[in-house]
Formats: C-alpha cells, structure tokens, sequence
C-alpha cells in the first residue's frame, strides 16, 4: 500500500510537526543512481582520505549537538539528556573509525609460496540501510561511518516516524565534504524496499529492526544474492548471582531496562536473579525504577518520556494484563497517563516464569519481568529459553565462576558486572532470531568489504602453479 504522506509526530504532544510527501519512483531511481555514481567515485579515493571526511562529519554532529538532540527528543521523545548522549556517540564512532580504521583496513600479508600474498579488503558499492526510529541517529551512525571508511556509499530508508532526523544525517555528511549523493536518504514507505533490494545498483543490506522484517528483508536480499547484516529483536537477560553485589546490580539494572523508555533491542528485559537473592535485588530495583519521573522529555529532571508510537503502549500494556492473567504480580507502574502523549508507567513484575508474556516475548518499552532461578545452572537455562540471543549481563563476584558460565550463555555479547552497550571498538550483533551479521569493531568494517586474496608470482619466467584448478 502506497504511503500518501509521512508525517513527524511528537509523541509528547501528539502534534504533528511537519508532513513530507513521498519520493516518487522516478526520484529514488535518480537518486539510487547519483548514490552509485558517487560510490563509484568514492572508492578510489585512499582510506586516509575518506578518514578526514569522518572527522569532519564527528566535528559537525558536536558542533550542532544541541540542534540534533532537540530534533531527536522532539521526533521521538528520548529525555533530552539521552539525546544528547546519542550525539556524542555518533560523533565517537566517526572519530573511532577516522583514527583506527585505516590501520584495520591495510592489506594483510600472508606467508604462501608466492613472492608476495595477502588479504585486501575492497568495498562493495552501494549498501541498502533500513533503521529504525529508537535512536534515529546512531543507529546509523553504528552503520555509516564504517561503512563509509570501507568505500562504500549508502543509501537510507528510515522509519517513516523520524523523517526529519532522516534528512539531518544526509545533510551531516554532504557537510563533511563527501560526493554528492555518497550518502542519500530516501523518504519513502516500506513498500519501496523490495525494489531498492532487487536494484542491481545496490550490492548489500543492512537491516536494525523487528524480527519479521528481518526475515522477509533477508528472503528478499537473499533472492538477489547479496550479503545482510541483520540486527533484530531482543529479550536480554539481566542474571544475578547470590553472591553479586546486588545493590549494585539493582541500581544498574533501572538504567539497564528504562533507558530510551525501554525501547531497545539491548535493554535488559528479563531479570534472572537466584532465589536467595530475589527479594532483596526486587525490593531495591523498583524503587529505583518507582523513583523515575514520566513526563515532558525536554525537561531534565525527567528520566522517561513518551512512547514513540500508541501501538507500543497499547502492545505493552497487553504483555502485562496478560502476564498478571496469568499470575504475575505488578509490583509497581503498569499505568497510562491521562491526556496527551503514549506516556506509561514504568513497570515492574515479579513472580513472572518464562512462559509469560512479558518473559517469553520481546517488551518493547518501561516493563520489567522478575524470574527466580534456584541456581546458577537454572539461571542461565532460562536466560537462554528464548528466540533471541542480542546480548546478556551476568552479575557476580566470582570471576572464575563468569569465565565458566560465559561459553554456555547464548547471545552476541555478555557483559559481566555491567550493561550491555554497543561500542565501536567491540563487534555488535546477535545470534538466533537476533540476526546474524556484525557491525562495529574489526569486524563491522569489514562486514561490507570484499575479502580480496591476492597471490603474486615472479615477474619474469614464472612456472605454473603445481596445484592449480
């Protein structure tokens, strides 16, 4: 079904802020090509090159950092400090990349018979990026910059809520001086990326987003053989030991699950705590998360803002009914706000097991589940009992007894005695009906390169190769 008009809402007010029409299919078509034309352009230009253009995109995102979190609190109403965290962040990973990847992309020398081998990372064109609107910027910003070092360009379908801080990042990195159309942002429904897949003009895809269209989006992609990064849904663990200190666990796990109101796919959503342990880590968590204030998200003594859109209330808020249907005791929160905005209470449930809702699929938003675990055997049985495998926290203070556990727990990332974050530094990516695929880190740079093997011989009377195919 064709979109009609993208409109930017603030989920605060319920106002709608400006209204976009659609790109027309003979405008993607010009701006597909301009993209690959830039690419094409781009590609010859050295890694220490493209690294300047990096910097100059980090030192545009902090100079205007006040505008850009205002556009991120205003269009999906993320509290204004988170905004501007996410500011700063996408300015980092633009530096981290800018210093260390080009030093990660350098031809690696591997010792064969030839009189010279070695592995050469060359960039695959055009990458397809389909994001989501939870943090608009640096959800592509975990993309762009690496991607980017790689020599490849980028064409971006964003949430149709966040058009405007869609727009933003193009004009960011036009600003950086990159060619014209390098990185282009495409206003359109999701109707359209079907086509911009199968378009041979785009050779990879990258997709943060639900699990559903995760799986159509790699059938697609799949279909025109061309790679995928997919970064999906999650339910992480949150599991603390009896011997975890477990004040500190509990002061970390608020901002574990209600950062962002809880909306995203690393949020710690099911906290597996032993069962000597359970009352006291309960009791202390939600009174720290009974303590947040809910309301205007440019205020800052404000913790948790709106929901982006009333569909994630209403689904949340039918997790827990049917959750507490079933025997869970809402401990705190669980309640709408009168008037205006997708305002809900953060929430806090106890006495869940894993088949409940709220345990058993992925909370999108301010609720948290409370499982007791009989040992640490059964605490990571039922940190793995689920579809997803994003990321999980273990908290203890026996080192050697994490070092064992570690191998067992079924996700993409385990922090142990901290939150799960994504750092440029550290590969991100998950397992199962996580996605697959990995970004940031080594590993994320080249996710969108071709691992080129290049074999040298002699110049001047050189044999054949004994072992040829």
């Amino acid at each position: 079904m064709a979109v009609h008009q993208i409109n930017s809402v603030n989920p605060a007010t319920e106002e709608i802020i400006a209204q976009f029409t659609p790109h027309s299919p003979t405008a993607v078509d010009a701006a597909v090509e301009r993209a690959s034309l830039a690419a094409r352009r781009w590609r010859t230009i050295p890694v220490p090159a493209r690294a300047e253009h990096l910097k100059r995109a980090a030192a545009l995102l902090r100079a205007e950092r006040d505008r850009l979190a205002a556009l991120i609190t205003e269009e999906m109403g993320k509290p204004i400090a988170e905004a501007e965290a996410e500011v700063d962040k996408s300015a980092w990973c633009c530096e981290y990349y800018a210093t260390q990847g080009p030093e990660l992309l350098m031809h690696q020398p591997v010792a064969t018979g030839a009189t010279r081998s070695h592995v050469a990372f060359d960039p695959l064109g055009l990458v397809l990026a389909v994001m989501p609107w939870n943090y608009p910027l640096w959800q592509v910003f975990r993309f762009a910059p690496p991607a980017l070092l790689a020599g490849n360009g980028a064409v971006l379908k964003h949430a149709s809520n966040v058009p405007r801080c869609a727009l933003a990042i193009a004009d960011i990195w036009d600003r950086a001086g990159c060619p014209p159309g390098l990185f282009t942002t495409l206003l359109v429904g999701p109707d359209t990326v079907p086509d911009l897949i199968a378009d041979p003009r785009i050779h990879a895809v990258t997709l943060t987003g639900s699990t559903e269209v995760g799986s159509a989006v790699a059938a697609m992609a799949a279909h025109h053989l061309k790679p995928q990064v997919l970064e999906l849904g999650g339910s992480d663990p949150f599991i603390v030991l009896a011997d975890a200190d477990v004040p500190a666990a509990a002061a970390a796990a608020v901002s574990a699950r209600m950062h962002n109101a809880g909306q995203s796919c690393i949020s710690a959503k099911r906290f597996i705590v032993e069962e000597t342990v359970v009352e006291e880590f309960t009791h202390a968590f939600t009174a720290g998360v009974a303590a947040l204030a809910v309301g205007d998200p440019f205020r800052r003594d404000i913790h948790i803002g709106p929901l982006a859109r009333s569909g994630l209330r209403s689904d949340l808020a039918d997790q827990v009914k049917r959750s507490t249907a079933a025997g869970a005791r809402l401990v705190t929160g669980g309640t709408v706000l009168d008037g205006p905005g997708y305002f809900y209470v953060p929430a806090v449930l106890d006495q869940v097991t894993p088949t409940m809702a709220v345990a058993a699929e992925e909370t999108f938003g301010p609720v948290a589940a409370v499982v007791s675990a009989k040992d640490p055997a059964q605490a990571v049985n039922i940190a793995n009992a689920t579809e997803f495998g994003l990321g999980a926290a273990l908290w203890t203070t026996d080192l050697e007894r994490a070092d064992r556990l570690i191998p067992g727990i079924e996700a993409g990332a385990v922090f142990v005695n901290g939150t799960v974050a994504s750092d440029p530094r550290l590969p991100f990516g998950g397992i199962k009906r996580s996605g697959y695929g990995r970004e940031l880190g080594a590993f994320g740079l080249r996710q969108f390169t071709n691992v080129k093997s290049v074999w040298i011989g002699p110049a001047h009377n050189a044999p054949s190769h004994p072992l040829s195919e």
